[in-house]
């Protein structure tokens, strides 16, 4: 598996978040509409491609949510790829980036339909946390944050 940084503007990124979206609008249902509004990549800045062969199969991106606290968004692994520690290595690049960018504090925003999103979340010391700021009182959400390891700083 290779890992690279890119940003929101790379091509391979573009169209896992394609597929991302069509498996979220199955998911969130009637719901999506109010999330699409959230995951806009014009203000993404940070993402991290994973690759199996040269093909890109996985994917993750941070955006700040204030000065110490940095927002997980548009975590995505082919499902045929998915088992593999795709996600949890695109977890792992984005919070050492997110560390190195001087943030001590991840959040992030999962739904009620992903469980295995939460489980990833929770193995990766995520803790679940009253919804924060547009998910607040929005009941499929799951909302979670992770204290970085202090130190990491470049």
């Amino acid at each position: 598996m290779q890992i690279i940084r890119t940003d929101s503007d790379h091509p391979d990124f573009r169209a896992l978040i394609v597929l991302l979206d069509q498996d979220l609008a199955i998911r969130d249902g009637e719901d999506h509409a109010f999330y699409q509004q959230f995951n806009k990549v014009d203000k993404i800045k940070h993402v991290v491609l994973a690759y199996l062969d040269a093909r890109a199969v996985g994917c993750g991106a941070i955006r700040a949510y204030a000065s110490d606290t940095i927002e997980i968004k548009r975590m995505f692994v082919l499902p045929e790829n998915r088992g593999k520690g795709i996600a949890g290595a695109v977890l792992t690049e984005l919070e050492t980036w997110a560390a190195e960018l001087g943030y001590v504090r991840c959040l992030l925003e999962t739904g009620q339909m992903q469980p295995e999103a939460i489980r990833l979340y929770q193995k990766s010391g995520y803790d679940i946390i009253p919804n924060y700021g547009q998910y607040e009182g929005v009941d499929n959400s799951v909302c979670m944050e992770k204290t970085l390891l202090p130190g990491i700083k470049h």
